[in-house]
């Protein structure tokens, strides 16, 4: 059988909020959409870390493309690791004095003065992939609005062809265009067969980028599936007459 690409499993961690982060069980493979309501700003920046195994939990199991974050005893296996996870988070950096080729270009080499010819056609085309438009390319992200902000990120996240896209309160980047990056990412994961995960308090936005919507109880860590309007109409409404 095939190893889940993210696994927690009775998951701990004290973090300085008012409860600790508890995880109960959650479970991701292959091509699946999963939005995970319910952890804040502060908490969703240790469910990232945890997952990522930049931290580890003081109780419970995390393991990350079948390996436990908790054995990982050598950088390289865990920046292998990480190069199959792509991260939309305002925590990444973009620098503002670089064209948002430059920024894209950098998720390939750090040679960009000028960006060569090759890595060029790749930029154009994740570019194309977040929804930028060919003219931003060539001019400095300072000068970008802020709806081109987190579509720069999801270029930078798409680059190495990642087996699990993660968005940590992407839509908190430019809330009024958050439409329009979760319909990116959808568009993205259905093309790409990607599996991705949506940390985020917008229930909108949850639905937009993920086929299913669990609820986060910070009380037990037990998630809970919330069904859409869909399945309400559905169940409240009459079957057909007979």
């Amino acid at each position: 059988m095939t190893a889940p690409l993210l696994e927690m499993t009775s998951v701990l961690k004290t973090y300085g909020g008012l409860r600790p982060l508890r995880v109960d069980r959650l479970v991701m493979g292959a091509g699946d959409r999963v939005a995970l309501l319910g952890l804040d700003a502060a908490a969703a920046e240790v469910f990232v870390n945890l997952l990522t195994g930049a931290s580890l939990p003081e109780q419970g199991r995390v393991a990350l493309f079948g390996t436990d974050t908790a054995s990982i005893n050598d950088p390289d296996e865990w920046l292998a690791l990480l190069e199959r996870l792509g991260i939309v988070s305002a925590r990444a950096v973009l620098l503002d004095d670089l064209t948002v080729a430059q920024n894209i270009a950098m998720a390939y080499t750090l040679s960009i003065e000028p960006v060569s010819d090759e890595v060029m056609a790749d930029v154009r085309r994740l570019a194309a992939e977040a929804g930028i438009e060919p003219d931003w390319l060539d001019r400095r992200v300072a000068e970008a609005p802020a709806r081109l902000r987190p579509l720069c990120h999801l270029a930078k996240a798409l680059a190495l062809n990642p087996a699990l896209l993660v968005l940590e309160h992407a839509n908190a980047f430019a809330p009024k265009d958050a439409p329009a990056l979760a319909r990116r990412v959808g568009a993205a994961a259905r093309a790409r067969g990607l599996a991705v995960l949506v940390v985020t308090a917008d229930e909108a936005f949850a639905r937009a980028a993920a086929g299913r919507v669990l609820a986060l109880s910070a009380a037990t860590g037990e998630l809970k599936e919330r069904a859409g309007w869909r399945r309400f109409l559905a169940r409240d409404s009459p079957g057909p007459s007979r």
